[in-house]
C-alpha cells in the first residue's frame, strides 16, 4: 500500500503536527508514505520517520501545484492520499480527475464547522457551507477526530453515516515522553518557586487567552501563582498591554513558539484550555498524557468528550473567567490522580491511530476493486 499524506500550507499548529505523527506510525506498520508539503523547513517535518518520504511541491501557485500533482499521481500512483486541509482535498480531487489516477481520497477535518459558519456574515456563510459541501461530497471518506466533529461535518457536508469515520488524533507518541523529559532551564521551574499554569497555542482569539489572562488575574489575587503561554501570534502585544492593566506582567510569560513545548508541559502546576472552539484539543490530550493536571472550557468540540463530562476534570463555560479561576484555585489545591488523566487518552496513541487508519484505507481499497 502507498500512501500519500498532503498538507501544501503548513504551519506550527496541531493539525500538522497530528500528521506528521500519523506518517511515522503508519510507516511503522509497513505502509509506503508520501508526506507532501511546500517545504522542507516547515515545523515539525524534522521529525518524521526515516522511511517516510518527503515531497516539497510547488510554490508558484495553485497552476504549478496542480501540474505537479498530476505529475505525482501518474508517476507513483498511491493508492491512498490523505489531505490534511480543505484546499488540499479540492486540488486532489482536481488532479485526481485530470490525471485519471484511480486512487482513493480521504479528508481529515480537523474541527467542527458549526461554529465557524456562526461567525460570519450571511454571505460569506452561505460560500463556506458550498464549500464545504464541495470539499467533503467529493472524498470516498472523512475522518473526524471527536464524535463532536463527526456529527458536525456530516451536517454540513450533507453527508451520509457510512462516508463519515472516527478516529482519534495520533497525539502520544515515544517521542513525547521522552522530550517531555529533556532538560529545561527555566528559573520559573526552580524548585521553590511558585507553581506555573501553562497554555499553549497560537495567540489568536479563538483560543480565549484574554479569558485566561482576566482568570489568572484572579488567581494571583489569592495565591502566589505564574502563568506562561507557548505559542505565537497577532494578539501578543493585546495580550502583554491586558496583563499590564490587570497588574499581573511581572507573573506572565509569553516566549513563542517552541518545538518541545512539553518539557514545560510536564513541570506545570495545572494546563488551562481557554479556547472558544476546539476539534480534538492536543495540548489538552498532551497534558493528561503526561499526568498534568488540567482545566478546560466546554468548548465545541472535543473537551468534554476528552474529559468524559468533566469526570476526569473540570469543564468551565466558555469566555467565564470567574469559573475558569474558581476551576484552577481548586485543582492547584487537589490535582487529583495522575494515572487517570493517563488512561483517559489512551485511544490517543499513535500506533492505534495508525492502526486504524490503516484497517479503513485496506477497506476502501477492497471496495474499489471489480
Amino acid at each position: 500500500m502507498r500512501v500519500a499524506i498532503f498538507i501544501p500550507s503548513f504551519g506550527d499548529g496541531g493539525a500538522e503536527r497530528m500528521l506528521v505523527n500519523l506518517a511515522s506510525a503508519l510507516s511503522a506498520r509497513g505502509v509506503s508514505v508520501d508526506f507532501l508539503t511546500r517545504s522542507r523547513e516547515a515545523p515539525y517535518v524534522d521529525s518524521l520517520a526515516p522511511a517516510v518520504r518527503l515531497i516539497e511541491t510547488s510554490r508558484g501557485g495553485a497552476f504549478a501545484e496542480q501540474l505537479q500533482l498530476r505529475r505525482y499521481l501518474r508517476g507513483e500512483r498511491p493508492d491512498v492520499v490523505l489531505c490534511g486541509k480543505d484546499r488540499a482535498g479540492l486540488s486532489m480531487q482536481l488532479a485526481r480527475r485530470l490525471s485519471g489516477v484511480p486512487l482513493r481520497i480521504v479528508m481529515r477535518p480537523g474541527t467542527s464547522y458549526s461554529a465557524r459558519f456562526a461567525e460570519l456574515r450571511p454571505f460569506s456563510r452561505w460560500r463556506a457551507r458550498a464549500r464545504v459541501r464541495r470539499v467533503y461530497q467529493g472524498a470516498d471518506a472523512v475522518v473526524g477526530n471527536s464524535a463532536e466533529v463527526v456529527a458536525d461535518v456530516a451536517t454540513a457536508a450533507g453527508l451520509p453515516a457510512s462516508r463519515m469515520h472516527l478516529i482519534r488524533n495520533p497525539v502520544v507518541t515515544p517521542q513525547l515522553l521522552s522530550q517531555a523529559e529533556a532538560p529545561l532551564d527555566y528559573p520559573w521551574f526552580a524548585p521553590g518557586q511558585p507553581p506555573v499554569i501553562l497554555g499553549v497555542g497560537r495567540l489568536g482569539q479563538v483560543k480565549g487567552f484574554d479569558v485566561l489572562l482576566d482568570a489568572f488575574a484572579r488567581v494571583r489575587a489569592e495565591r502566589p501563582a505564574r502563568l506562561m503561554i507557548l505559542g505565537e501570534g497577532r494578539l501578543r502585544g493585546e495580550l502583554e498591554a491586558q496583563a499590564s492593566r490587570l497588574g499581573v506582567a511581572e507573573d506572565i510569560a509569553l516566549p513563542g513558539f517552541d518545538a518541545n513545548p512539553y518539557r514545560y508541559l510536564a513541570r506545570a502546576a495545572l494546563f488551562v484550555l481557554s479556547s472558544r472552539r476546539e476539534g480534538s484539543p492536543n495540548a489538552l490530550t498532551e497534558a493528561l498524557a503526561l499526568g498534568v493536571p488540567v482545566v478546560a472550557t466546554d468548548c465545541p468540540a472535543g473537551p468534554r468528550e476528552v474529559l468524559r463530562g468533566g469526570e476526569v476534570a473540570p469543564l468551565v463555560p466558555v469566555d467565564d473567567a470567574e469559573a475558569m479561576a474558581a476551576a484552577m484555585l481548586a485543582t492547584l489545591d487537589a490535582p487529583g490522580d495522575a494515572d487517570r488523566r493517563r488512561e483517559a487518552v489512551q485511544e490517543y496513541s499513535a500506533a492505534t491511530c495508525a492502526e486504524r487508519y490503516h484497517a479503513l484505507f485496506d477497506t476502501l481499497l477492497a471496495e474499489a476493486s471489480p
